[in-house]
C-alpha cells in the first residue's frame, strides 16, 4: 500500500487546506473554497473520499458544501458548531479512519466554542487548525484563555515527533512576536532564519513539530521563566501563574 501522503493546497492570503492522498484517494482538511481543490484531484486523479473540518470559520468550510455535491465525499466535523453538509459529528474520544489511518479527535475550544483536532497516533500527525500555529496560536473569538489554555496543554502533550499541520502560514510574524517575549532564546534566532528561507524559496513552513513548538513557542511555553517575566513586565501579577501568563501574552500579541 502507498504511503500517505499529505500536500498543502495554498489558498486566500494565507491559509493551506490539507490533501491528504492514498493510492489514488484522497481526503482534504478544512477547505474553505472548492475550486482549488477540485482543480488538483483533476489534475491528479485523485478520488476524494472525506472532508475533514476542525471550526465554522467560513475560511475552513466555505467549499464543503460544493466538494460534497460534487465527488460524494463524506463529511467530518465538530459535533458542538454548525457544519455545512456535515454526516458525522465528532467530540472528544471519537475515532476516524482516514485513507486507513487511524485518526482520534480531540476537543480544544478557544478559537471557537467547539474547535475540535484530529490527532493520528500512528503516523505522528496532528490537524490542529488554528488552536495551535507555528511559534503561535489562534484568537480567542468565542473561549476564554483558561480554554485555550487548557486546550494547548492536551496538544502539548503529544509526542514531541507529532508533524503539527495547522490552517495558516503566519509563521515569520508569529516569530517576530516569540523574540519579543523570549529575545535571549537562541532556538527562536535559528528558527527564524531557517523560516526566512523557506519562505524566500516559495516554501510552506508547515508542518512543524511539537519538539520545535515546546522550544520555540510562547504560548506552549507560559510555565518559563522567562516568559512569565515578559508577561510579568507587560501586566504585573501576569507572571503569577501560566494561565494569567498565557492571558497576558495572546493579549500583547493582539496588539502586537
Amino acid at each position: 500500500m502507498e504511503t500517505l501522503r499529505i500536500e498543502p493546497i495554498p489558498a486566500f492570503e494565507d491559509n493551506y487546506f490539507w490533501l491528504l492522498v492514498r493510492n489514488g484517494d484522497a481526503a482534504v482538511v478544512d477547505p474553505g473554497d472548492a475550486q482549488p481543490v477540485l482543480e488538483r484531484l483533476h489534475r491528479e486523479g485523485l478520488r476524494l473520499r472525506a472532508i475533514v473540518v476542525t471550526h465554522h470559520h467560513r475560511d475552513h468550510v466555505g467549499g464543503v458544501a460544493q466538494l460534497k455535491a460534487a465527488t460524494g465525499a463524506y463529511v467530518y466535523g465538530p459535533a458542538a458548531e454548525e457544519i455545512p453538509a456535515r454526516d458525522a459529528a465528532l467530540a472528544q474520544g471519537d475515532t476516524i479512519d482516514l485513507l486507513g489511518v487511524p485518526f482520534t479527535v480531540l476537543d480544544v475550544p478557544g478559537h471557537t466554542r467547539g474547535h475540535i483536532a484530529y490527532h493520528a497516533p500512528s503516523a505522528h500527525i496532528v490537524f490542529v487548525g488554528d488552536t495551535l500555529f507555528a511559534a503561535g496560536c489562534g484568537r480567542l473569538f468565542e473561549g476564554t484563555p483558561p480554554q485555550m489554555y487548557a486546550s494547548l496543554a492536551k496538544l502539548a502533550a503529544l509526542p514531541p515527533l507529532t508533524r503539527i499541520y495547522c490552517a495558516h502560514e503566519y509563521t515569520l510574524a508569529n516569530l517576530r512576536f516569540a523574540r519579543a517575549v523570549e529575545p535571549d532564546n537562541a532556538a527562536l534566532v535559528e528558527r527564524m532564519q531557517r523560516c526566512e528561507a523557506q519562505r524566500a524559496r516559495g516554501e510552506p513552513t508547515i508542518p512543524t513539530t511539537l519538539a520545535e513548538e515546546l522550544a520555540t513557542n510562547p504560548f506552549l511555553r507560559c510555565d518559563q521563566p522567562a516568559v512569565r517575566a515578559a508577561a510579568e513586565a507587560r501586566e504585573p501579577g501576569a507572571g503569577a501563574d501560566a494561565v494569567r501568563t498565557f492571558a497576558a501574552i495572546r493579549a500583547w500579541k493582539d496588539r502586537f
